[in-house]
């Protein structure tokens, strides 16, 4: 099946070079594919994996080992951002 990652503001870094201008990568993950073992291969350190949304809906920490994939689903993480 076919997800989109999309990683943004430093996470960026992660993705292949070809990827990182338009922080986006189409992949083909298997059916029991969940955003833990998507995310995986790139070597995302946990603690830069803050905020989480498949087809822009939230998804808990608890959930993402094993929340399932649709095909056409887009993942979209955010690291930690402090500002104020």
């Amino acid at each position: 099946m076919r997800i989109t990652l999309k990683l943004y503001a430093t996470l960026t870094d992660y993705l292949p070079a070809e990827a990182r201008r338009d922080n986006v990568v189409a992949l083909e993950v298997d059916e029991a594919a969940t955003i833990a073992s998507v995310i995986a291969p790139f070597q995302i350190p946990p603690k830069l994996v803050h905020l989480v949304l498949v087809n822009g809906l939230f998804v808990p920490p608890a959930e993402r080992a094993a929340r399932p994939f649709r095909d056409g689903d887009v993942l979209a993480i955010w690291p930690p951002i402090a500002g104020g």
